[in-house]
């Protein structure tokens, strides 16, 4: 063998060596690593970024009341992602609907319930909560039942058409010794709560003033907005149904409850969708500490904004509180950055599932409660009149109207 085949021998077996000696170290500097087999073979368990659902016999049980557009569009396949909350029961007016929502979602058929009904839940130990996804009206007598049958409820806002029938609700939960909760998902949206986060932290200095316009387009020939341009079922119009957002969003966001109001509102003449119920709802809203903000609904436009103004920085939720996508940037005069967050919109919906789930079998009190939602009813109320006698509403801290 010639000197230059064996130097070019040498030099392969160098590297060769090397790279094997490389592979070592690299898997020696990690701690409790093991050698990578050739071939597919049982691995440790890793790390997961995001905890794993709880075995199914550890969920709780849960009842979905009604079965229209936002159930079956969000609410069911938020449960079938949830890690401690499961779909065991349906309850509808409509049988073939239940008997077909059913067979999507893998719930049985003798645990298919009608309003009528409702109380039966009492003898099915497989049901914990009972989640009430109806129009406005019905939402305080399928409470009460529900609770009256032994079951824990989260309901949809608006809580209720009055103060009176929230008070009642209420009344029903503690009668039962059950927890009552109101479905204010946007506490659990990701860029909602960084939002907060930032707000109680500092960075935006301090905020004097906030906006919040929720507007979307109203449109009757679609079944899930025919019954909103009834007063009788929807209990008012833009302010009840999306305005809302705005008047719980900015006192979770403040940390405290306006002092006083004033408020107008408005519908076009001759425009069917609002011979009952109002268009456009606009508001003034003073705080105890001297903070004011505006907020606005509306059912002709789409826009879902809240901007937090601190004298450091601005926060805005543009998108705010969107079912999906929703986005927050926060800067000054300078410059403005995007603030992302690592979960998606859609923990919205399992956050506030699981968070109730949790409470329920750990104990602790629930983050959105009952009294939340008799709160924001007694502020809607407030605001009603104040747009009806176009005068500055007073409050008490606790939401009632010193004038009456």
């Amino acid at each position: 063998m010639s000197d230059e085949t064996t130097s070019a021998s040498s030099r392969r077996l160098f590297m060769t060596r090397s790279a094997m000696g490389l592979g070592s170290v690299l898997l020696a500097g990690q701690a409790g690593a093991q050698p990578i087999p050739p071939g597919p073979t049982g691995r440790p368990q890793p790390q997961l970024e995001t905890e794993p659902p709880l075995p199914p016999e550890q969920r709780l049980g849960w009842a979905v009341v009604g079965l229209g557009h936002y159930a079956q569009q969000y609410v069911l396949p938020a449960l079938g992602r949830a890690r401690r909350s499961k779909l065991v029961a349906l309850v509808s007016g409509n049988a073939e609907k239940a008997r077909t929502v059913a067979g999507r979602h893998a719930v049985k058929a003798s645990s298919l319930y009608t309003y009528e009904t409702l109380s039966r839940l009492s003898k099915d130990r497989d049901v914990s909560v009972v989640y009430i996804v109806t129009p406005n009206s019905s939402h305080a007598e399928l409470t009460v039942k529900a609770l009256e049958a032994g079951k824990h409820v989260m309901c949809e806002k608006p809580m209720a058409h009055s103060s009176a029938e929230c008070q009642r609700m209420i009344d029903a939960a503690k009668a039962a010794g059950r927890k009552l909760m109101i479905a204010y998902r946007a506490h659990w949206e990701p860029h909602n709560v960084r939002a907060r986060e930032m707000l109680q932290a500092g960075a935006l200095g301090k905020v004097w003033f906030a906006s919040s316009d929720h507007h979307r387009p109203l449109n009757p020939s679609q079944p899930r907005d025919q019954w909103r341009v009834k007063k009788a079922i929807a209990g008012g119009g833009s302010l009840v149904d999306i305005g809302i957002y705005s008047l719980n969003g900015l006192q979770w966001f403040l940390g405290e409850s306006p002092n006083a109001v004033s408020a107008s509102m408005f519908s076009p003449p001759g425009d069917p969708r609002f011979a009952e119920i109002e268009n456009i709802f606009t508001a003034e809203l003073v705080f105890p500490s001297g903070a004011r903000a505006t907020i606005s609904s509306g059912y002709t436009a789409d826009k879902k904004r809240i901007d937090l103004w601190g004298d450091k920085q601005v926060a805005t939720l543009d998108p705010a509180t969107a079912y999906q996508d929703n986005r927050l940037r926060v800067g000054n005069a300078e410059k403005a950055e995007e603030v992302l967050t690592a979960q998606s919109s859609a923990e919205q919906f399992t956050g506030e599932l699981d968070h109730f789930s949790q409470v329920i079998a750990e104990g602790g009190e629930v983050r959105t409660p009952g009294e939340m939602g008799l709160r924001d009813i007694r502020l809607i109320e407030a605001l009603y009149r104040a747009a009806g006698t176009k005068r500055w509403i007073e409050l008490n801290p606790d939401m009632t109207m010193k004038n009456g």
